[in-house]
């Protein structure tokens, strides 16, 4: 037998810790009160007419009952059967921008922990799609494989942060060159996305790396969602924390960095893609990759993911909620007289 519910066991220790000692202290004082208010030839006539042994029984269907209720609250099943669900879906690959520009606060509470977020509510969404992640910043690294295990996806997840990359800078053209060489197969042309998250500021002479990236993906039948964060006119200062505690911006030769999102590159990424969309998170706007599945992803076409094997139990916790209300209706309609 499985218990659904072995939490509910707890309730059982209320029978010999409360119920069994509350009907003795009650029996117990029944009886010192009826010898101090009766004499001895009233006491035999009440006790001619009530049964103790009946009082017993009530009290043992009524403790019966509770022990039946409380087993139904366990959902008890039995009869095992092993199931074999067939599961389709596509191949999601996350391309996670962890350059130092990504600590920028334009976007609360910072690009990168907006960024975080917006992957775990993408999570909740995913509908047996295998996800993946890789970071980047001046190199690429694969945190996470493909997998349909999202409570993994969400320990390595919490992991991530701008030191999750030993280079500094922005390599996109290497995360996409990582994602279609070492994290999609070659077995099929279809049924991959990367979503692509970054401020889209690139290193200088490497811009033409990533549009090369992507034509590559583009062959492999793989699709590019671009996220771009950031403002593209202003931009916003970099804020890191020094040695103390104290807040400062980061600076080159002398000035202020001011992170702008580079929105030109990422739409000629995503154009050499057939399939491809870019998608703006601009300051004071929501980031809803929920959405973004449900409207470019989900819609696509799946293929058959691996089968998952389920055990299927047959529920039975009917059998002791019926019996717990029968044994109540049995004590209600029991009497404590005795048979005439």
């Amino acid at each position: 037998m499985n218990l659904g519910n072995d939490k509910a066991l707890w309730l059982l220790f209320v029978v010999p810790a409360i119920l069994v000692p509350a009907y003795l202290w009650c029996f117990w004082q029944k009886s010192r009160a009826l010898k101090m208010l009766a004499g001895t030839e009233m006491l035999k006539k009440i006790n001619a007419s009530v049964s103790f042994r009946r009082q017993v029984l009530k009290a043992f269907l009524l403790v019966a009952a509770y022990i039946s209720i409380v087993i139904a609250l366990t959902e008890p099943k039995w009869n095992p059967q092993a199931e074999k669900i067939k599961q389709q879906g596509r191949d999601v690959c996350i391309l996670l921008d962890t350059s130092r520009s990504m600590l920028a606060e334009d976007i609360k509470p910072s690009r990168l922990e907006r960024s975080k977020l917006a992957i775990r509510d993408l999570l909740e969404t995913l509908q047996g799609d295998r996800v993946a992640i890789v970071t980047f910043a001046g190199n690429s690294t694969v945190k996470c494989p493909l997998t349909q295990d999202y409570a993994f996806v969400r320990m390595v997840l919490t992991d991530i942060s701008t030191e999750s990359s030993s280079r500094g800078g922005t390599m996109i053209g290497d995360a996409i060159r990582k994602a279609t060489e070492e994290v999609f197969d070659k077995q099929s042309r279809e049924y991959k996305d990367i979503i692509l998250i970054t401020d889209g500021e690139e290193q200088e002479g490497v811009e033409s790396f990533a549009e090369q990236a992507a034509e590559k993906a583009a062959e492999q039948g793989i699709r590019i969602i671009a996220i771009g964060l950031g403002d593209d006119q202003q931009g916003s200062r970099i804020p890191i924390t020094g040695p103390n505690g104290e807040t400062t911006f980061l600076k080159y030769n002398g000035q202020e960095v001011w992170s702008k999102l580079g929105s030109d590159l990422l739409m000629k990424v995503v154009y050499a893609t057939d399939g491809g969309k870019y998608l703006s998170v601009k300051p004071g706007t929501t980031m809803d990759l929920g959405a973004i599945y449900k409207e470019v992803i989900a819609t696509g076409p799946k293929r058959e993911l691996e089968s998952a094997t389920m055990i299927r139990y047959d529920e039975r916790f009917q059998i002791f909620l019926a019996l717990g209300l029968i044994l109540l209706v049995l004590e209600t309609m029991t009497s404590e007289c005795k048979k005439s």
